[in-house]
Formats: structure tokens, sequence, C-alpha cells
């Protein structure tokens, strides 16, 4: 389950190691790759937010602008990417802009 650091808002990433750590701590991850200049990333924001008060996951966003080695060992060809972590390991990954049904039915898929 989450650890107290969990405040139902996306976590901003900070480092790579501050990625790691954040993987490690929780069991189910919601990781938001996303920039600035990017409007469909803007479109998402609102839901991911969303997600991050009514789920159980903890969501992180890292601006691949400021983290470009963290995106690119994660292999984000494209914003917005929403990876999905499952013990540390990525279970799933989308690319776009997602109904919040579809990324809560994810979350609740890996919860299970």
């Amino acid at each position: 389950m989450s650890t107290p650091e969990t405040t139902g808002a996306p976590i901003h990433v900070e480092s790579e190691d501050h990625l790691e750590e954040l993987l490690g701590e929780h069991d189910v991850v919601l990781v938001d790759f996303h920039a600035e200049w990017c409007g469909p990333c803007k479109m998402l924001e609102p839901t991911v937010e969303e997600v991050a008060a009514e789920t159980e996951a903890t969501v992180l966003k890292v601006d691949i602008d400021d983290l470009r080695a963290v995106a690119q060992d994660a292999g984000v060809r494209s914003v917005p990417t929403l990876a999905f972590y499952e013990n540390g390991e990525e279970a799933e990954r989308v690319v776009g802009v997602q109904d919040k049904s579809d990324l809560v039915g994810v979350i609740e898929q890996l919860s299970a």
C-alpha cells in the first residue's frame, strides 16, 4: 500500500534517484511523462490530478525537458506517456490523452 508520503496530489520527480526511490517505496505508481510545451499534456493534467486524488496509486510527474535522461532511460518517445508500475517494475504503458476511467481501470487491475 501507499506510504505516508502519498498526498493525493501528483509528486514532481526531481531526479533519477528520486524516481527510483519513489518507485521502490510504493506498490502501484502512475508516472506521467510530460512537457510544458505539450498541448495534449495540458489537457491530460486535470485527469491525472483526479486519478491521484481518487485512487490509492502514487502519481508521479516527470518533465521530460528537465529530466531528459530519465525520459530517455524509460524509452519515452512522445508525450504524454503514462507508465504504470507495480512493485517497482513497469507493468503497462499508454501514450496520448486517456480517459480517467481507463487509467483507473489499469490501477485497479494492478492493485487487485
